[in-house]
């Protein structure tokens, strides 16, 4: 693909994701496959959506002093600036020539000759002055938003819940890419035959502290490699690996995930139980619950079955007492994976932290009945906001007086988390800095 032609193609995603609301990493994968890119167009295309989207608003900031006589510009206007500044400031691989030129040739053709003087215009005086100044901004809050942008009240939010240095260390770590980590499928091959293979193929591999199946690459498209077509590979971010790891499995158990697509974490589990023992999967969406089935089959997975159901209702199926283990991994406000889909930072709104928690709480409340007596339940999210992790699994604990957060939770941890910031009496909370993974909560209850 000609790079006039990707960054075309750049632009028509940023437009849809910042003024649809598409959801970038579904839109970014589908263009990908759709057009067969290569390993290395690929890697532009996401650079420069992802990075675009990640310093939205710190990019704004740098052109506001040459829009001020502008009326207001239209969306993909807006969106070809913004990744031509991108690509200016931030990939210093990329000539600046290059993107002026091309930037205007786009210009001129979605547009007319005006709009391709004013994008000629804007990005020359980019080019030639220095970055705007930070310290313009005298609201130290706004400006960390404007820096890392963020919206100002999940600043402000996560600075009342954290404090100041945690905050802004997660902010700034929200702006760098997440490294692609997987899991294996022990069943089918070992770890040390996976790093063996991978170290051969040229790729640089760790082991990850988080789970003993976990890999971090380090260099290489892990998707182009014949371990992960093949079903002996899954992606998975480390955090996430960690819930199975906590689920306390054992071979023949009787296991609920109640929330489980897109199937990582269903499937780490059958993987956990060496395929032996039942995994009953729901999704509340049927397409969802087919995408779970489907992660099963390209594993080779036999013990999950995956049906469409609302959660808040599996007392209408199951009777009391029915599962040794139960997973649920809530749906959430999602503020621990900004690094991976910065777009939820410009979608997501403060009320939506207080609707999503109604229906935390009915789902602890309605899955809480059906875990045997000796079982295990592991409640998860991937955000990072005590609304929905600390202060949820409080008010469980308050309204379930035969329920309390499992006393041998924390020294199950992973040694290396034990002792980690994020740890309280209701669990723990991973912060994304910390270990350079999505951030994450999660927490294990018993019955008294």
């Amino acid at each position: 693909m000609s790079k006039y032609v990707l960054r075309e193609t750049a632009l028509h995603l940023l437009t849809r994701i910042g003024e649809q609301g598409g959801f970038s990493h579904v839109l970014l994968d589908r263009e990908i496959k759709k057009q067969n890119l290569s390993t290395q167009d690929g890697g532009l295309l996401t650079e420069i959506v992802y990075g675009t989207l990640q310093r939205r608003d710190l990019i704004d900031f740098y052109l506001q002093p040459y829009l001020t006589k502008q009326k207001k510009l239209k969306p993909w206007v807006k969106w070809l600036l913004y990744m031509s500044v991108y690509q200016m400031k931030f990939l210093e691989r990329v000539p600046d020539h290059a993107i002026l030129h091309e930037a205007v040739e786009i210009a001129k053709k979605k547009g007319h000759k005006g709009i391709s003087s004013l994008t000629n215009g804007v990005l020359r005086n980019v080019q030639r002055n220095e970055a705007r100044d930070l310290n313009e901004i005298h609201d130290p809050i706004e400006r960390i938003a404007i820096e890392t942008s963020h919206p100002k009240w999940l600043v402000e939010r996560w600075m009342e819940q954290f404090g100041e240095t945690i905050t802004i260390e997660m902010c700034r770590a929200n702006m760098q890419h997440l490294p692609m980590s997987v899991r294996i499928q022990p069943l089918r091959i070992s770890k040390s035959e996976a790093m063996q293979e991978l170290v051969d193929g040229g790729y640089e591999v760790e082991e990850s502290i988080f789970s003993s199946q976990g890999l971090i690459i380090k260099k290489g498209n892990i998707l182009n490699h014949p371990l992960f077509k093949n079903g002996k590979l899954t992606v998975q971010d480390q955090s996430s690996m960690l819930v199975a790891e906590m689920m306390d499995l054992e071979e023949g158990l009787s296991v609920l995930d109640a929330c489980s697509a897109p199937g990582g974490k269903t499937t780490h589990i059958a993987e956990m139980m060496k395929d032996e023992g039942q995994v009953l999967a729901y999704d509340l969406h049927d397409k969802k619950a087919k995408m779970v089935s489907k992660k099963a089959e390209q594993l080779q997975l036999t013990s999950i079955e995956a049906s469409q159901a609302d959660s808040r209702k599996l007392q209408d199926i199951h009777p009391e007492h029915s599962f040794d283990r139960i997973l649920l991994d809530a749906p959430c406000s999602g503020l621990g994976v900004l690094r991976g889909k910065p777009d939820i930072k410009y979608h997501k709104k403060e009320e939506d932290i207080y609707a999503l928690r109604k229906i935390q709480d009915d789902l602890l409340a309605h899955l809480a009945p059906l875990m045997k007596e000796d079982g295990k339940f592991i409640y998860s999210t991937c955000t990072v906001d005590k609304h929905e992790n600390e202060e949820a699994v409080k008010s469980f604990l308050n309204d379930h007086q035969d329920f309390t957060v499992d006393p041998s939770f924390i020294k199950d941890l992973p040694e290396p988390l034990r002792k980690s910031v994020g740890l309280s009496e209701y669990g723990l909370q991973i912060f994304p800095q910390q270990w350079d993974t999505d951030g994450f909560f999660l927490t294990r209850f018993v019955k008294r």
